[in-house]
């Protein structure tokens, strides 16, 4: 049995959060995931304020959020040399060709454009998320491997 993937997951749709977490049980893709709301969250998560010691191995990031925008929290991760080398997959509603432009610049490793309905949302977890998370070698899983 493989060891499951520590992911975070930065969303403030309670439905994509719920939906994204039954997509990765349906698949078989093994996760422990950890879902914050906005974008002061995520980072005091980061940051371990009121962290119980979790350490992702990934972030599932989306760009509109409260108080602290995505691409503000992408940014921050990899300016931070005890944090840049996690991977962060953007996951949001825009489908802006200068939200993308920017996310990389900002060094993000995935931008996927999510659909409006569950349906649509399953098949991109299924691609990308069976390939980041199963076949993709991730910094935390490197010594160990997660199988």
């Amino acid at each position: 049995m493989k060891k499951p993937v520590k992911v975070l997951l930065v969303e403030d749709n309670p439905a994509d959060i719920r939906w994204t977490v039954e997509i990765f049980k349906e698949y078989h893709i093994p996760t422990e995931i950890r879902a914050v709301k906005d974008g002061t969250e995520a980072l005091n998560f980061l940051y371990k304020k009121g962290n119980d010691d979790y350490h992702p191995d990934i972030i599932i990031l989306d760009l509109y959020l409260p108080l602290i925008n995505g691409h503000e929290i992408l940014k921050r991760i990899k300016m931070d040399k005890k944090l840049n080398s996690l991977p962060i997959v953007i996951l949001t509603a825009s489908n802006s060709p200068k939200d993308a432009k920017i996310a990389y610049i900002n060094h993000a490793d995935c931008y996927i454009s999510k659909p409006l309905d569950f349906r649509g949302l399953m098949k991109i977890i299924q691609r990308t998320g069976k390939f980041m998370l199963t076949a993709a070698a991730l910094p935390g899983c490197i010594e160990i491997p997660c199988k």
